[in-house]
């Protein structure tokens, strides 16, 4: 049965979770063995399984072996603005794929983030100082939030100016972290720098869900060009000639 499945796999794009499909873990180090791994390589292999996704992928003549962990939960942190529902759009999105995502965001009750500091610690009689002791304790939470992110998704609308977000942009790129900003193409041009320090600039929320879902775990949507979408190497050409 083996000897018949290996033409199989040599023809098909396949992708599985192995702690989900037991039975491949029994079957791919003897096929290993069959088409002349090497028993070391063989071990290894095998002992990747128990903690690894792998993903069969036919590339001509050739199987690749892609290995993609999914022991890590990976921590993003939506900002931006509070008047739409993109977070949970996103939110959605990851539930739906099945992502292994921790979403954090700040508070996104207008009300209570501009009256946390007021409540809590009493009223001031000036705007400014009751603004300040709301925006500091806000601030608690975004700090923390934003250090401990390994993604940060900065969104931007175009009915308000979204100071707030801009700043948390240029904190999560002081820090390093990974910046994906979301705004409709209207507004590129006036975000054009913070765009450059993002490794993704998205214009919907779906299009960060399958950022995320490709980033975790190498799953690709369908094109967003749809049937007109041609690969690079047939487009413009290889890369690298003489590979």
């Amino acid at each position: 049965k083996i000897i018949f499945l290996w033409p199989y796999l040599l023809t098909t794009s396949i992708s599985f979770n192995i702690r989900k499909t037991r039975i491949f873990s029994s079957l791919i180090p003897k096929v290993c063995v069959m088409t002349g791994f090497s028993l070391t390589a063989t071990r290894l292999f095998s002992a990747a399984l128990k903690q690894r996704s792998i993903g069969l992928q036919r590339s001509g003549t050739n199987l690749r072996f892609r290995s993609i962990s999914t022991a890590k939960i990976w921590k993003v942190y939506l900002s931006g603005e509070i008047h739409s529902d993109w977070r949970e759009v996103i939110a959605h999105g990851v539930k739906t794929h099945n992502l292994p995502v921790e979403l954090s965001s700040p508070n996104t009750s207008h009300e209570d983030s501009d009256d946390c500091g007021a409540i809590i610690l009493g009223m001031e009689e000036e705007r400014r100082n009751w603004d300040k002791i709301g925006a500091n304790m806000n601030n608690v939470r975004t700090k923390t939030l934003i250090k401990d992110a390994d993604i940060v998704v900065i969104r931007f609308g175009e009915k308000y100016r979204q100071w707030n977000a801009a700043f948390d942009a240029g904190y999560a790129a002081a820090l390093g972290k990974s910046l994906i900003t979301l705004h409709p193409p209207s507004i590129s041009h006036m975000l054009k720098e913070v765009n450059a320090s993002a490794q993704v600039v998205c214009s919907d929320p779906s299009q960060v869900v399958n950022s995320l879902s490709y980033c975790i775990n190498g799953t690709l949507p369908k094109p967003s060009d749809g049937d007109t979408f041609i690969p690079i190497a047939n487009r413009l050409g290889a890369g690298n000639p003489n590979p």
